[in-house]
């Protein structure tokens, strides 16, 4: 799974039509160039390879009463919408094999499934990260420490520590929204997490792209 076309998408249909740069505006937003490869290249790039795959409509605008460049506005089709949901529920049940800003992804766009849903995915998390704690104590006993392995039992400790912190972090997370926490989908008016166009971004890097003005 990749991590920029599950932010790239989520941004493009949180705006509902956006420009590149509104996108990695966003994304700098978000800070998601701290914890993923959400790097401009990266994002420009993504934007062109899913309007090929037809996943984004784009649409040409004219030049800016200020004398900007005309640019293209990208818009979520039916089809991407359907790739970004499943990459959503995907990234929030997968455990071990995973990279990080997989689900720091994910949780920053869950709320665009329905309450229940995400609850049901997390459930599923748990238990795919109970199955992962087996499979490594089949090999190896917490019990009787690492050096029982030698020091490669310090990869089987730190998948135990994972897999159990991951158990613990999903659990109080389910218990919020449970207990009403957030706005999901169908409830109401969302959190808005997008910037405006021509909104101040206080997180933005300030570097300059050739693809900023595209």
């Amino acid at each position: 799974m990749s991590a920029i076309r599950l932010l790239v998408l989520g941004a493009v249909r949180q705006h509902g039509r956006a420009h590149g740069y509104q996108v990695r505006n966003d994304l700098e937003y978000w800070g998601a160039h701290e914890w993923s490869n959400a790097k401009p290249g990266s994002i420009y790039h993504a934007l062109k390879q899913m309007a090929k795959q037809g996943l984004l409509y784009e649409h040409e605008t004219a030049p800016s009463t200020a004398g900007g460049p005309p640019r293209t506005e990208y818009e979520i089709t039916e089809k991407g919408t359907e790739e970004f949901l499943d990459l959503l529920r995907e990234a929030l049940v997968s455990t071990y094999n995973q990279k990080p800003d997989m689900l720091s992804a994910a949780v920053g766009l869950m709320v665009d499934l329905p309450r229940a849903e995400v609850i049901e995915l997390l459930k599923r998390r748990i238990s795919g990260l109970a199955d992962w704690r087996a499979s490594v104590t089949e090999y190896y006993t917490p019990e009787d420490g690492p050096e029982q392995l030698g020091h490669i039992g310090e990869i089987m400790n730190l998948w135990l520590h994972q897999a159990e912190g991951g158990e613990i972090w999903t659990q109080g997370l389910i218990e919020r929204i449970e207990g009403g926490a957030y706005t999901f989908a169908g409830e109401g008016e969302p959190f808005v997490g997008v910037l405006a166009d021509g909104e101040e971004n206080p997180w933005a890097t300030g570097e300059r792209h050739a693809g900023d003005d595209a």
